[in-house]
């Protein structure tokens, strides 16, 4: 993308596309998507252009925001922005330090020279494909002691002038063309061809469009350079061509470019970012030109003149077919003259058998290997003829669309066979033919275009070597504080069921995020992914006081704090409780002498229509306190505080049942050490004992953010509120039990299996809520969250998969 210099007086902003939203200094981090989103600043020191290679440029500059005033703490709000390739070259051409600019299109990255600048802790990465950069220049000042000085700068400012001076474009729609004019259209494609070589020195690319007067226009376009052809992806995709000429040919009007042709093109979606692709270094572009694409965009989704895309993964190939293919490349090796191996992979596994190709390693460009999980996902493509020299231009890593690509199934030769190598017969093997028939051919893709967005959502789903392909019991340790004894147990399949009440007919993903929020949903999908992965990280302590969220401590901290207590247990005043002594403790050897294990026992307590005991334990470890409370109920671990007992820190927990464990909450509670009274109670809980002590008792619960997917798009929601329903099970019972634990592993491999494919996956009915998320007392988020919704069960009644 190019420098765009705006005319002079015009703010940065006057023709920065308006889906670009600007985001401040103060919130870069390398934890953040940038899409969409813009900076601006002024230039306050400009590097030198280094050249590194053919065409290969870097230029480090350093922007401040512009609204900051100089001060002491003036570099806080200044970035160090790196630029490469030719937007590096253009950039120092065009801009001079001193210059307002805005930057699109850009990644983050730490900062190597934070420590030593000062500045802030990340870098701006730009590059040509993807960043777009606007600048608003103010002429420099006359210097009346060099004349000379002011008439070079009198040029400048009329050259710029020149190249700044923003036309007016009118636009003729398709119905409207006569020949022999040059004029300047709007359409949606119907049909492209990727660059080919003419019989001349120019690439020739051809392309039909249309618009809202239905007429069908072929277009032809021949460049000498590649870029300078557009860069259509799909057919849906808007063009927009400065300067083309009408002719008759074959009894229709046709489009050529002539002198001066531009081309600019965009996503078709409707919704998607109004981001133009072009490589010009310069180009008009308003709120006018988004008004027209958004109604070409919303027209064409209103048509059915759109054939259907053969876009599918390869978990949906059919043999004998042809289709899209959006993919990844991971290694290339040639076959020979004509034929060029292409190991590619989208995160999905074919269904088939796959064509095997061997070739030397040392031809090979990118791994020659991979691990089981990845090798069983790749899928070699053979790309013939014309198509062998747009393959080695190709990068190990860059993502593709390869257009008309066959699935052919049986056997078949491949060429340049090792004599090791011997026919393959039952496989299903991907040619990529020669020639251009059907728009047959290749183009990489940025990276921030929506399809390849979505192809890393898939493919990081994926794990990342052979431990994760199979679980062993250490790994299973991870997942909860007790062993897997589910592992043996019987498959169960899980489905779920509505609670709800509402009446409402199911809608897709799509249509939920155009919702208002505020209101209940009922959609059938499936769980793409979840978090987190390790399960025990999903439970939560709650405090309804304050609305807090509080990770549950471990077991490392809390007996630290046993220790620490147990060290500065000192003598008490005299005391009221009904008996000071020692209780004897399960499994205990007994004490060492210069030791003492301090109780106090309070009045009996009626609990369960039981007497019980509630019991502070003074100088205990940990260890001893768990001991304790598998043979008593109720023990409040204590300390001495000025002579008069105190409970622990609150990031211990403040009671013990059995093996249940009770945290509080340290801002809402007012802990003292009293005894509850047993006046007109017949039941003692958790929630008496944690009033009489002042505690503000923390609620056990589930928080878990899961990927749901269906046919038109994916949503990340919530599940806590419901979560215990939505399991059949208690979190404080997953705190403590291992069966409930086991419950909870057991249906989420039902739902998404380790290395599963999506067909593996059952599809699941739900109702889900739609509310507004608060940042600082503003509203500024719609979120989703699972409500009335729970798990069935029964045993799993499933065999091997349909492979196809």
């Amino acid at each position: 993308m190019p420098v765009l210099v705006l005319s002079e007086g015009a703010g940065p902003g006057a023709q920065v596309p308006s889906h670009l939203t600007r985001i401040p200094f103060s919130l870069i981090s390398t934890s953040t998507n940038y899409t969409n989103k813009t900076v601006k600043g002024k230039v306050v020191l400009k590097g030198p252009l280094v050249f590194l290679a053919a065409d290969n440029f870097i230029l480090k500059t350093v922007i401040q925001e512009e609204e900051s005033q100089p001060s002491a703490s003036s570099q806080k709000l200044s970035i160090n922005v790196v630029l490469f390739g030719a937007l590096a070259k253009d950039f120092n051409q065009a801009v001079n330090q001193g210059d307002v600019v805005v930057a699109s299109g850009f990644t983050v990255g730490k900062s190597p020279t934070f420590h030593k600048d000062k500045l802030h802790p990340c870098n701006l990465l730009l590059s040509e494909d993807d960043s777009c950069i606007y600048v608003s220049r103010l002429p420099p000042p006359p210097d009346p002691r060099s004349p000379p000085a002011i008439k070079r700068r009198s040029a400048l400012s009329a050259e710029v002038s020149r190249t700044t001076k923003v036309p007016k474009y009118t636009y003729v729609r398709l119905g409207d063309l006569k020949a022999g004019s040059v004029v300047n259209v709007y359409g949606v494609v119907l049909f492209f061809k990727q660059p080919f070589k003419s019989r001349g020195t120019d690439f020739c690319s051809s392309l039909k469009i249309t618009d809202q007067s239905n007429q069908k226009i072929c277009c032809t376009v021949f460049c000498e350079k590649l870029e300078d052809h557009p860069k259509i992806f799909k057919i849906g995709d808007i063009v927009r061509m400065h300067r083309v000429k009408t002719k008759f040919f074959n009894d229709s009007i046709t489009l050529i470019n002539t002198f001066g042709f531009s081309v600019v093109t965009f996503d078709g979606a409707v919704g998607g970012a109004v981001e133009p692709r072009t490589s010009s270094r310069s180009f008009h572009f308003d709120q006018e030109d988004v008004q027209i694409v958004e109604e070409l965009r919303s027209w064409a989704a209103s048509q059915a003149l759109l054939p259907p895309v053969p876009k599918i993964p390869l978990s949906a190939v059919l043999p004998s077919a042809y289709f899209d293919l959006t993919c990844q490349l991971l290694a290339k090796a040639p076959i020979d003259t004509t034929c060029t191996l292409l190991r590619v992979w989208d995160g999905t596994r074919c269904p088939h058998t796959l064509l095997k190709v061997i070739v030397e390693p040392n031809v090979t460009e990118g791994p020659s290997s991979f691990s089981t999980v990845r090798e069983n996902l790749i899928a070699n493509i053979l790309v013939y003829d014309n198509h062998v020299e747009v393959a080695r231009q190709l990068k190990p890593g860059a993502f593709l669309r390869i257009y008309n690509l066959r699935a052919i199934p049986g056997s078949s030769k491949v060429p340049g066979l090792t004599s090791s190598q011997s026919e393959e017969v039952d496989h299903l093997a991907f040619h990529l033919h020669g020639g251009t028939a059907y728009g047959r051919g290749i183009r990489v893709l940025p990276e921030n275009s929506p399809d390849v967005q979505e192809l890393k959502r898939v493919m990081e789903a994926v794990p990342d070597n052979d431990m994760d392909d199979e679980l062993n019991d250490s790994a299973l340790l991870e997942i909860w504080s007790t062993p897997p004894e589910y592992l043996d147990a019987e498959t169960v399949e899980c489905i779920t069921e509505r609670r709800c009440g509402h009446d409402l007919q199911p809608v897709t993903l799509s249509e939920l995020k155009r919702s208002d929020p505020g209101r209940a949903h009922h959609v059938r999908v499936q769980l793409r992914s979840y978090e987190p992965r390790r399960l025990y990280q999903a439970l939560k302590l709650y405090c309804s006081k304050c609305i807090s969220m509080h990770d549950v401590p471990d077991d490392e901290l809390v007996a630290g704090l046993f220790s620490e207590a147990s060290g500065d247990s000192g003598p008490l005043q005299s005391s009221t409780w009904a008996l000071s002594g020692r209780v004897d403790v399960p499994g205990e050897s007994p004490r060492s002498p210069n030791r003492t294990l301090s109780v106090h026992l309070s009045t009996q307590l009626m609990s369960e229509g039981k007497t019980k005991d509630l019991i502070f334990v003074m100088g205990s470890t940990l260890e001893e306190t768990c001991r304790l409370a598998t043979g008593y109920q109720n023990i409040v671990p204590v300390r001495s505080s000025g002579g008069h007992l105190a409970l622990l820190d609150l990031s211990a927990p403040f009671l013990f049942r059995g093996r249940k464990r009770y945290y509080g909450c340290r801002q809402c509670s007012e802990a003292a050490v009293r005894e509850p009274s047993a006046e007109g109670v017949k039941l003692i809980d958790e929630k008496i004992i944690a009033e009489a002590l002042g505690v503000q008792l923390l609620q056990f619960v589930l928080l878990m953010k899961l990927e749901l997917q269906d046919a038109t798009d994916t949503l990340d929601v919530f599940l806590w509120r419901d979560g215990e329903s939505f399991f059949g099970v208690s979190a404080e019972d997953i705190a403590a039990n291992q069966e409930a634990q086991n419950s909870i592993c057991q249906t989420m491999d039902s739902l998404c299996p380790p290395g599963g494919r999506t067909g593996e996956r059952p599809w699941l009915d739900l109702c889900l809520t739609a509310y507004q998320a608060e940042d600082n007392g503003r509203k500024n988020q719609t979120c989703y969250q699972i409500c009335d919704t729970i798990i069935t069960k029964h045993p799993s009644t499933r065999s091997d998969p349909d492979p196809a």
